[in-house]
């Protein structure tokens, strides 16, 4: 118990700062539109309460984090956080259950984007606000967790990517502290300029603010059943273009903006990145435009094209129209895009841009191999060493990813969930990428009607995808609490 004092004294702390969180929808609103202000006023005073004594039973107490106990802090902080980020949407007047709580509160926090909720054009304005915020707090918070948590755990092969603020030092803390503000300001910054640009555009400042919050943390809730089709293309566009702010590496902002220019575009993940989504979306324009019985508006479905792609490479959860209706190609690709994701070290989830240019750095080394044997050869990853422990953990991941991917869909199947509605459900939940695949659970339907326990799985299926997975396996394993 005596190793647990930082970690509850950590996570009390951001208990009482989510109950200030809780309070925005009721102060943005100034209580003229908050219906539910008492219910957000309830869940506050609970956050508030228990963070306080969590903070008042520890903090006299030594504070020293060992490492491991850095695994039980990040489960734990992100599950009880998505329990309490749940509260306002159980103790309102819309009569939304417990499982629809807290699979709402999971999908924001982790800025899944998958919705149980409809009738979202006249909803009760504070729940809209609450959704949007906790997909901006979970934005930051991922970016974070990944600076300062998973290269130091090891885990994914997140490690290649450590920074210096990344050494769980006394001198290392003052840089952490440096890069931690660097990224705060470029997050909030992209955010008020995405706000900005989507009033200026035409969007009502009550839009505005919520998509400019949810497309910088790439989070895919809306204000509309429509998602963002109820907007024009030029709004599609901007959009498109924040998404994609969104799946970039935070930490390579912050070097731009200290001097370090062209960084950013000499990352090969961002390459790699922006190369997917200059090909993929050219080349179902040009499949629609041969398949299309009707009238072909090239620029339109161009710009649709490339706004649904993005949001779905980027886990973003945006649809402007359904195009799983594209035909049967289109719904083999945006099946396979649902597992690429976002760059490391951005607000995207999915299985990260770096993992498949590291298989096929494996692949090109074992052909080399079966070709010349004896040859002496390096693995090089932007102009790094990729050494055999990163390789390990990649492929661990890899491993455990495709697993739950297959207890997932089974769980979801023997709830009597078609195959369709099983797989896609399951996989957009463990890469947070929001809508999935088919009639029900498509970018033209919702998580609504799918039965409680299938919403219970989902959350957690959510959780561990955005926690990359190994930190949730590790924590629950036996020998991690014997040793």
């Amino acid at each position: 118990m005596k190793n647990l004092t930082p970690v509850i004294f950590i996570v009390s702390v951001m208990f009482v700062l989510l109950s200030i969180f809780m309070t925005l929808p009721v102060f943005l609103l100034l209580g003229s539109e908050a219906p539910n202000a008492m219910a957000f006023a309830e869940s506050a005073a609970i956050a508030f309460g228990i963070g306080t004594a969590g903070i008042l039973a520890t903090y006299r107490q030594e504070r020293d984090l060992k490492p491991r106990y850095m695994f039980v802090l990040t489960v734990s902080s992100w599950f009880i956080i998505a329990l309490l980020a749940a509260l306002p949407f159980y103790l309102s007047d819309n009569n939304i259950s417990a499982a629809d709580a807290f699979f709402e509160g999971a999908s924001g926090i982790t800025t899944t984007g998958a919705t149980v909720l409809s009738g979202l054009d006249t909803m009760d304005r504070d729940l809209l606000l609450w959704r949007s915020i906790l997909q901006w707090i979970g934005g930051i918070g991922i970016i974070g967790m990944f600076v300062a948590v998973l290269p130091f755990l090891r885990v994914g092969g997140m490690r290649l990517f450590a920074t210096e603020s990344s050494e769980w030092t006394d001198k290392a803390l003052p840089r952490m502290k440096t890069l931690s503000r660097g990224l705060l300001f470029v997050y909030v910054v992209f955010s008020v300029i995405a706000v900005i640009t989507y009033w200026f555009s035409g969007m009502t400042l009550f839009d505005a603010f919520n998509h400019g919050l949810t497309s910088i943390a790439t989070g895919g809730f809306s204000t509309s059943d429509m998602s963002m089709g109820k907007f024009n293309d030029l709004i599609l566009m901007e959009a498109t273009l924040f998404m994609i702010i969104g799946s970039l590496p935070f930490f390579l902002f912050v070097r731009e903006m200290h001097g370090q220019h062209g960084v950013l575009f000499r990352d090969q993940q961002v390459r790699m990145f922006l190369a997917i989504l200059f090909v993929v979306p050219a080349l179902l324009t040009l499949y629609r435009w041969a398949v299309s019985p009707v009238p072909f508006d090239p620029l339109h479905n161009y710009t649709a094209t490339l706004f649904n792609v993005t949001s779905v490479v980027t886990t973003t959860g945006y649809a402007s129209e359904d195009y799983s209706a594209w035909g049967p190609l289109a719904f083999v690709v945006f099946f396979f895009l649902m597992f690429v994701g976002g760059c490391s070290g951005s607000t995207a989830g999915g299985m990260k841009i770096f993992r498949f240019q590291l298989s096929l750095i494996i692949l090109k080394e074992q052909l080399m191999r079966l070709l010349h044997p004896r040859a002496v050869m390096t693995r090089n990853y932007n102009g790094r060493a990729v050494s055999d422990e990163i390789i390990s953990s990649m492929i661990a991941y890899t491993f455990i990813f495709l697993l739950c991917l297959l207890l997932i869909t089974v769980a979801l199947a023997a709830m009597q969930l078609d195959f369709v509605t099983a797989l896609s459900g399951a996989l957009t939940s463990l890469t947070n990428v929001g809508p999935g695949l088919g009639d029900i659970i498509g970018p033209a339907g919702n998580f609504g009607p799918l039965p409680d326990g299938a919403k219970w799985v989902l959350s957690v299926g959510m959780l561990m995808g955005r926690l990359e997975i190994l930190s949730v396996v590790i924590v629950l394993s036996p020998a991690f609490w014997r040793s």
